[in-house]
């Protein structure tokens, strides 16, 4: 069997994302991401979690007594990615406290899980660590969600695609180049008028592929109102494999000669400007507001 295949295939299910913490034989608190979290048992509460032998904390886990699952919010990709890969002192980067048995728990996480360890069952290049829950804590906020490599954020989608009349659309990414469409007005990114609300990936994801482009659709980028026309703008990040020329009625253009050109509206020109900044450092943010003015929220 092929394991990039298998890795895909297991990355079709869709899954929130978790910080698993716990002590060291040092006692210094440890902590990794994970998608592997699954509910097992109210009776005795039960919990299991997969920590991979690849882990440099993985002997921590295999010995703890206590651990921690702390289940993200969304717009917390940046503390998914620190736990993710991040060399340095973790905890130092992310703002934390302490719960029952002196574990580190991940501040704004959605539910935290404080466990006594229940079984370690080996299996295959991961251990199965299941844990008895002795304290739990959760709020009403939204979880942050993962598949294909990708996350997303469903109560943004869900807050973003409030309205009677949509436009959806997607800043596709080429190469380093951004794929925009040539309207009488001026430049704009590529999408779809008159959308329904609900399922907004999905419904983008198949327009375009009926324009002949494959895209790949993250997270949204910016959603704003035009109170005068009474329609909702939602732009998502995208990406697209390489083209050897645009499509007929687009055009290619580089990222950083994106501020020079003339678009469509000025909110378009404002969001465009933007992400020919924030592409430099691979630091997107999320707008939310109306085409006059709004708020700023980071990404990553």
């Amino acid at each position: 069997m092929n394991p990039l295949a298998l890795r895909d295939a297991f990355g079709r299910f869709m899954t929130g994302v978790t910080v698993i913490t716990a002590r060291d034989a040092s006692g210094a608190p440890v902590g990794f991401t994970a998608n592997s979290f699954t509910s097992v048992s109210l009776d005795p509460p039960l919990l299991l979690v997969c920590p991979g032998r690849f882990l440099s904390t993985f002997a921590a886990f295999e010995a703890c007594t206590h651990f921690a699952v702390n289940v993200l919010a969304e717009g917390q990709e940046d503390v998914s990615n620190t736990f993710a890969g991040y060399k340095g002192d973790r905890f130092a980067k992310v703002p934390h406290h302490f719960g029952a048995h002196e574990l580190p728990l991940i501040d704004g996480a959605v539910a935290q899980f404080c466990c006594k360890t229940y079984q370690v069952v080996p299996a295959g290049d991961h251990v199965v660590l299941m844990g008895e829950i002795t304290d739990v804590s959760h709020t009403d906020a939204a979880g942050l969600g993962y598949v294909g490599g990708r996350y997303f954020s469903l109560g943004l989608e869900r807050e973003t695609g409030a309205g009677a009349a949509t436009v959806l659309g997607a800043i596709v990414e080429v190469d380093g180049h951004v794929l925009m469409e040539q309207a009488e007005t001026g430049m704009r990114p590529v999408q779809v008028a008159g959308t329904p609300t609900g399922a907004q990936r999905d419904h983008i994801t198949a327009a375009l592929k009926t324009r002949g482009l494959r895209v790949q659709i993250n997270q949204v980028y910016s959603a704003f109102s035009d109170d005068e026309a009474g329609v909702r703008h939602t732009y998502y990040l995208a990406h697209a494999p390489h083209m050897d020329a645009a499509p007929a009625g687009m055009c290619l253009v580089p990222f950083s000669a994106l501020p020079a050109q003339a678009f469509s509206t000025p909110a378009i020109g404002h969001m465009m400007t933007r992400f020919a900044r924030e592409a430099q450092s691979r630091n997107f943010s999320l707008y939310l507001g109306d085409a006059e003015g709004g708020e700023i929220h980071a990404l990553s």
